[in-house]
């Protein structure tokens, strides 16, 4: 409560819209939309060097819910791009929306997929027009997007309320942010992580960031983008090949502690 009452009293209104600066040059309505997003289930994503891994923590409001025919963490954007979401779904799905009508326009245009660079920067343009004119509010939503081009190769970004955007080896969205980023920091080694070592690791910091006592598969949202015979291919983990991660993270563990 007391950091509550601080931070109403270094708002002192400056918070009531998003087009005003604070005196000490803060845009506290995009800070708080950050602050959303420390509240949703922890998304990550891992480079390699066969391809790219975006894995989620879903979490299951209730029991009775019928399970989504589709992922509410994981989205296609285009053949070639992937993205991961935190924060409040029903923005991400503008986004989205946004997102896939820009590649299958820069597609149409020119005959060629979207560069990945490029497409996360169009969708940050519009991010950050919701942050400088009046009426607005910021997207309550953080991405990351795993994808390949012929420029580039694999690529791995994260873009959050703002409109900032960055290149990662390994990042993390969502609550338990800096817990995952520092098990991450430790674990990742540069030039050496495969597929299957970037899965083994997702799975790792997921298990050991969730809200819930052990991770379950079900609650478990896993993709990869690779790179077979030349096509991009995205591959969404059904809930049998999760468990054998999950099971495989387990018995490491287990011979850790023999």
């Amino acid at each position: 409560e007391k950091m509550v009452s601080a931070l109403a009293a270094m708002s002192r209104r400056y918070d009531s819209r998003t087009t005003i600066f604070s005196p000490e040059g803060r845009l506290y309505q995009v800070e708080y939309a950050m602050e959303a997003i420390s509240h949703a289930g922890t998304a990550v994503g891992i480079l390699s060097s066969e391809g790219v891994v975006i894995a989620a923590e879903k979490k299951i409001s209730s029991k009775l819910l019928e399970p989504v025919k589709s992922s509410e963490k994981m989205y296609m954007i285009d053949e070639h791009v992937a993205c991961a979401v935190a924060g409040i779904t029903a923005d991400a799905n503008i986004l989205v929306n946004y997102a896939r009508t820009a590649a299958q326009r820069y597609q149409l245009t020119y005959q060629e997929p979207m560069p990945v660079e490029q497409l996360v920067q169009s969708l940050c343009d519009t991010k950050q027009g919701y942050t400088q004119y009046g009426g607005l509010r910021p997207f309550g939503v953080s991405m990351l997007y795993a994808g390949w081009d012929s420029q580039h190769g694999f690529q791995l970004y994260c873009s959050d309320p703002s409109g900032n955007y960055g290149g990662w080896m390994a990042t993390s969205i969502g609550a338990s942010t800096q817990a995952a980023q520092s098990i991450m920091k430790q674990e990742y080694k540069v030039g050496e992580m495969d597929l299957q070592a970037a899965l083994a690791l997702a799975v790792k910091v997921l298990s050991k960031t969730c809200d819930a006592t052990s991770l379950t598969p079900d609650r478990l949202d896993i993709a990869t983008v690779t790179l077979v015979d030349g096509k991009v291919k995205y591959t969404p983990f059904p809930d049998a090949e999760s468990k054998k991660l999950l099971d495989a993270l387990q018995a490491e563990a287990a011979s850790g502690d023999a």
